[in-house]
């Protein structure tokens, strides 16, 4: 793994300044979720704010929309089959990255003439807000005026929100059960480093929450993520008509908590390393944690959400026809599309992203038009999914979570 340059290794030991004094005033002991948030988003600090590149060739990992254009023009699909059911046509992505995603949904929509009334973009980076417009200016500048940069939720969403890994990226907290007692995992200085501390699990939510998740095995570690569920939970409460995309990496509850998977889900990656070791290079080193769908799908159920699909991103991909994409990208014989086609594979396979990542959409219908032309109503699915969205045509795999 290469090592990080002098300007980088400094600006590393300032974040673990950081987090080391709020360690001292704290007793000594921290949770887990306090060293991430801090680490990924330390104001002027953490990993998600401060000016080092991220995503693409020359960060620390590539994201599905910047592999390939062809990921947004098949998501364009699934979106356009949603904005026809809203009234306002907008879109909130969170967490826009590079902002590859924004420009190239902002096109293909163009091209399918389903352009949004309004493109938002919550980023809480200045330095990402920054290269989002300067992205979007450079390759869709015609698209520029419809873009809006928020830094908070706003107070009403109609149409579709994007969450494309987003929640892996929200801190969870570490809990531990050692024989028949519970713990929270956190974060104390030893000597020259941070080092794993344990202390007994006082949060009565959290320990209900674990009892009733973790299997009945021996010692089991893993994350639970209350931020994440609260944070489906506000936008579901604040989405007037319309669905949640959320894509990321994560399984079904019964398998995110599988008695195999006892040191749960946990995850560095550092210049295309992925590594277990959440102290290497803080503010430097990006932080995740699978997600919990059947939780997530559950909170939004709780705000009056439905769930109207959930399935692979392999499935999804090609339910909203990418292969199709792909195929008009040209001479099947021509770099390009031998490049498209690369990084179409990995999108698609079982062995890099078209398994380990999911696709959940949440919904709540518009209740104007919740009877179609057949007398059902919009959020009764057809067994093969076709009310749901072309990206759950080919199954639906709702029935897991």
């Amino acid at each position: 793994m290469l090592e990080p340059e002098p300007r980088a290794r400094e600006h590393s030991a300032r974040v673990v300044r950081a987090i080391r004094a709020e360690i001292e005033r704290a007793d000594g002991f921290v949770t887990f979720a306090r060293y991430m948030q801090l680490a990924l988003y330390a104001p002027a600090l953490g990993y998600y704010v401060a000016g080092t590149r991220k995503f693409g060739a020359s960060g620390d990992f590539v994201t599905a929309p910047e592999l390939t254009p062809l990921f947004a023009q098949a998501l364009a699909a699934q979106v356009e089959h949603i904005l026809s059911a809203s009234v306002e046509r907008e879109i909130l992505e969170l967490g826009a990255g590079s902002g590859a995603l924004a420009v190239d949904l902002l096109e293909a929509l163009a091209a399918r003439r389903a352009r949004p009334a309004r493109y938002r973009i919550l980023e809480v980076s200045p330095e990402l807000r920054e290269r989002q417009r300067a992205s979007i200016a450079q390759r869709a500048a015609a698209h520029l005026p419809r873009v809006e940069w928020l830094v908070e939720l706003p107070a009403e969403i109609d149409g579709v929100v994007l969450l494309n890994e987003v929640l892996d990226a929200v801190p969870p907290h570490l809990i531990a059960r050692r024989s028949d007692r519970w713990y929270e995992r956190g974060v104390t200085w030893a000597g020259d480093r941070f080092a794993w501390s344990e202390r007994p699990l006082r949060d009565a939510r959290l320990r209900t929450l674990a009892a009733a998740r973790f299997p009945d095995v021996g010692d089991f570690v893993s994350e639970l993520n209350p931020a994440a569920e609260s944070l489906v939970e506000e936008l579901g409460r604040k989405l007037g008509a319309g669905s949640l995309i959320i894509s990321d990496y994560g399984f079904p509850q019964h398998e995110f908590y599988h008695a195999q998977r006892s040191e749960g889900t946990l995850l560095g990656h550092y210049r295309h390393h992925v590594h277990a070791d959440p102290f290497l290079w803080p503010g430097l080193s990006d932080l995740t944690a699978h997600v919990d769908f059947t939780a997530i799908a559950a909170a939004g159920e709780r705000v009056g959400l439905n769930v109207t699909g959930y399935t692979s991103q392999a499935a999804f991909l090609l339910g909203c026809g990418i292969l199709d994409r792909l195929h008009e990208t040209g001479d099947p014989t021509s770099i390009a599309y031998l490049r498209a086609a690369a990084a179409v594979q990995i999108l698609l396979s079982p062995a890099e992203m078209g398994e380990l990542c999911k696709v959940l959409v949440l919904a709540r219908e518009n209740e104007k038009k919740d009877q179609n032309k057949d007398g059902k109503k919009d959020n009764e699915r057809n067994r093969d999914g076709t009310l749901a969205g072309p990206g759950f045509a080919l199954g639906d795999r709702s029935h897991r979570l």
